[in-house]
């Protein structure tokens, strides 16, 4: 029998727990507030960087929050989540946050429990001698590497996600630690071109790509595989029905139409994409989100394809530490990497990092026409008879 409109009672948004007879769905976010937040709600005058990893926002009552921050994990074993809610109960009343760059914030309300909490959080470290949680990731320098899930939980990736993203910070864990770049630099990193990383609006991004078609394991794809699905499943229209030599049902795939995205290994077994020499790493820069100085931008192709190389990716981490240390060295203050890039140009920006310019990075999508150079600002970063001589000026 259904429950009378009396006994539920009316929803009162203003009481949005008030009569509530079940616990499903998500809990009212004010709960997960600390006290001091609950009582400044909507009361900040402005937040501060006292150090590198370390806030404060100031309230018109005159409160204080102090925030340090630490870099997490994409993936944390149910022991690590132990140790960060032991550390948020031990300091900070059992709240704790996270950013959407998997960054870990706890927030206390004096200086004195800011150095505590400091002290302790160096004191943990792994077996390695590595810190559990390295405090950082605020203003002018690198946050947290935002990645995709990698080997460990996805079926489609061209390299592995958390072990490449591990590799990178350390090389670049000074920048992280500290606040001496000149604007903040955002790097993300996707297994695949699926991206459900977001790399495509990144001071720098990483990709693993695939380079080659899928392989089909004709001998079961009939009998592990609804091939209709199979077929739906290619956004190009690349996979058709067809038959082996023996009469068995299986698909064929149109090369030159594969964009080599993985969907139909999603539906089928029996079409596996990885493959260990046409998979490689691709490296994008000059993209971000804010519309600070310049509006937002995507993310251009820098680096093709560099070697698969798991664990360590030695190939990838020099690339990003090549951008980033001539970045770091010649752009200006507040200067995001794709507005260092444009203002010098980016047939500049290949030379000071030191990367190769190739025909394939020539930007070739079908309303490529609004970004030509055609106005009279273009400009020639090669020596005026270098250029001479290319057009037939001098010999």
């Amino acid at each position: 029998m259904a429950l009378s409109t009396e006994r539920l009672g009316r929803y009162n948004p203003d009481k949005p727990m008030e009569n509530r007879i079940t616990d499903l769905g998500p809990r009212h976010f004010w709960q997960y507030f600390p006290p001091i937040i609950q009582k400044n709600y909507g009361k900040w005058k402005y937040h501060e960087i006292l150090e590198p990893g370390v806030l404060v926002h100031v309230s018109e009552t005159g409160d204080k929050v102090y925030t340090v921050r630490v870099g997490g994990c994409r993936f944390m074993t149910v022991e690590h989540i132990r140790e960060i809610c032991e550390i948020a109960d031990k300091h900070c009343d059992g709240y704790v946050r996270f950013t959407t760059r998997n960054n870990i914030e706890f927030m206390v309300d004096s200086l004195e429990k800011v150095e505590a909490l400091k002290k302790d959080l160096m004191s943990r470290k792994h077996v390695s001698g590595s810190y559990k949680f390295p405090i950082g990731g605020t203003g002018a320098g690198l946050t947290n590497i935002v990645h995709t899930q990698g080997y460990i939980h996805c079926h489609t990736p061209a390299t592995d996600a958390s072990s490449m993203v591990k590799a990178v910070m350390d090389e670049l864990f000074d920048y992280f630690q500290g606040m001496t770049l000149p604007a903040q630099v955002r790097i993300s990193m996707a297994c695949c071109l699926n991206m459900c990383g977001a790399v495509h609006c990144s001071d720098i991004a990483l990709l693993g790509y695939h380079r080659k078609p899928p392989i089909i394991d004709h001998e079961v794809l009939e009998s592990v595989c609804e091939i209709p699905l199979v077929i739906a499943a290619c956004p190009t229209a690349a996979i058709s029905p067809s038959k082996t030599e023996d009469g068995k049902k299986t698909v064929k795939i149109k090369q030159e139409r594969c964009m080599f995205c993985g969907n139909c290994y999603t539906m089928c077994m029996a079409l596996p994409l990885a493959d260990k020499e046409g998979d490689c790493v691709t490296v994008m820069a000059g993209g971000k989100v804010s519309n600070r100085i310049s509006p937002p931008k995507f993310s251009k192709v820098v680096i093709p394809a560099l070697p698969n190389n798991f664990p360590r990716f030695p190939e990838v981490c020099e690339a990003v530490k090549k951008i980033i240390d001539a970045y770091a060295a010649d752009a200006k203050k507040y200067e995001r990497i794709g507005d260092w890039a444009e203002r010098i140009g980016w047939e500049k920006f290949f030379e000071k990092c030191g990367l190769e310019f190739t025909d394939h990075l020539i930007d070739d999508y079908r309303l490529q026409y609004d970004t030509y150079r055609t106005s009279t600002q273009f400009k020639y970063t090669e020596p005026a008879w270098a250029v001479s001589k290319a057009v037939g000026g001098i010999e």
